[in-house]
C-alpha cells in the first residue's frame, strides 16, 4: 500500500467523512471559494449569510447589485473591496462568455476550464482548483498551506511550489473526484487540529506511526 493511501485511510478512520465543501448550490461554492481567500470559514459563512438575507446570492443579482452594497455585505470575509471586485469579475465573465450559466461553463474539459478560470481577475490556482473540484466536480487536486506543510513534515516532498505539489498528488492518486474531495478536506482537518504551523501536536497526531 502506498504511503499516500496509508495516510488517507488513517485520516478517514480518525476524522470520518468531512462533507466538504458546504454549499447549497455550485454557485454558492464558487462564491465561498472566492471569499475564503485569506479568511477563516466562519467569517465566510457570515458573508454568505448576508448575501442570502439580501437575496442576491445569484448570478443575476450579483451582476446587478451596486459594488458599494456588495462590499458591505461581504465585509466579514475581509479584504471586502477586493473580494467584491473578484465576485463581480466572475459573474461578468460568466454572463459575457457563458450566458450566465455555470452548467455551460463547466461542460468544458478540465484543462481548458482551469485555464479560463485562471484568466479571471482574482482567481488564483487554489481558488480555481476549489471551483473545479467542489463546484464543477472535476478531478483537480486542491493545494493549500496545510497540504504543503503536512507533505513536507511527512517527507512526501521537499517542494513548495503549488503546481509541483499538485502534480505530486495527482500523479500518485487515482483521478477521482470523491477521493480528491475527501483527501483535501481531511488534510485541512489535520492541519487545523494537529499539524499546526507552530506548536504542532506531533505526539498525539493520528499519523504518528507513519511519521516515524
Amino acid at each position: 500500500m502506498s504511503k499516500l493511501k496509508q495516510i488517507y485511510n488513517k485520516l478517514c478512520k480518525h476524522f470520518g467523512p468531512q462533507y466538504w465543501w458546504p454549499g447549497d448550490s455550485p454557485f454558492e461554492v464558487v462564491v465561498g471559494a472566492i471569499l475564503t481567500q485569506s479568511c477563516n470559514w466562519q467569517n465566510v459563512e457570515l458573508a454568505i449569510s448576508n448575501l442570502k438575507k439580501e437575496k442576491i446570492l445569484s448570478i443575476k443579482e450579483l451582476y446587478n447589485v451596486k459594488t458599494s452594497k456588495l462590499q458591505k455585505l461581504v465585509k466579514p470575509s475581509g479584504y471586502f473591496r477586493a473580494k467584491a471586485k473578484k465576485l463581480k469579475a466572475f459573474v461578468y465573465h460568466l454572463i459575457k462568455y457563458h450566458k450566465g450559466s455555470l452548467k455551460i461553463m463547466f461542460k468544458q474539459p478540465l484543462s481548458k476550464l482551469r485555464e479560463e478560470l485562471l484568466s479571471i481577475h482574482g482567481i488564483g490556482p487554489e481558488t480555481a482548483d476549489s471551483i473545479l473540484l467542489y463546484a464543477a466536480e472535476k478531478p483537480s487536486f486542491v493545494v493549500d498551506a496545510y497540504t504543503i506543510r503536512i507533505g513536507q513534515r511527512l517527507k512526501l516532498f521537499k517542494r513548495s511550489k503549488y503546481n509541483e505539489v499538485k502534480e505530486f498528488f495527482e500523479s500518485n492518486l487515482q483521478k477521482d473526484v470523491k477521493l480528491f474531495n475527501e483527501f483535501h478536506a481531511l488534510l485541512v482537518a489535520l492541519g487545523k487540529d494537529y499539524c499546526k504551523k507552530s506548536r504542532p501536536k506531533c505526539d498525539i497526531c493520528p499519523l504518528l506511526k507513519i511519521c516515524q
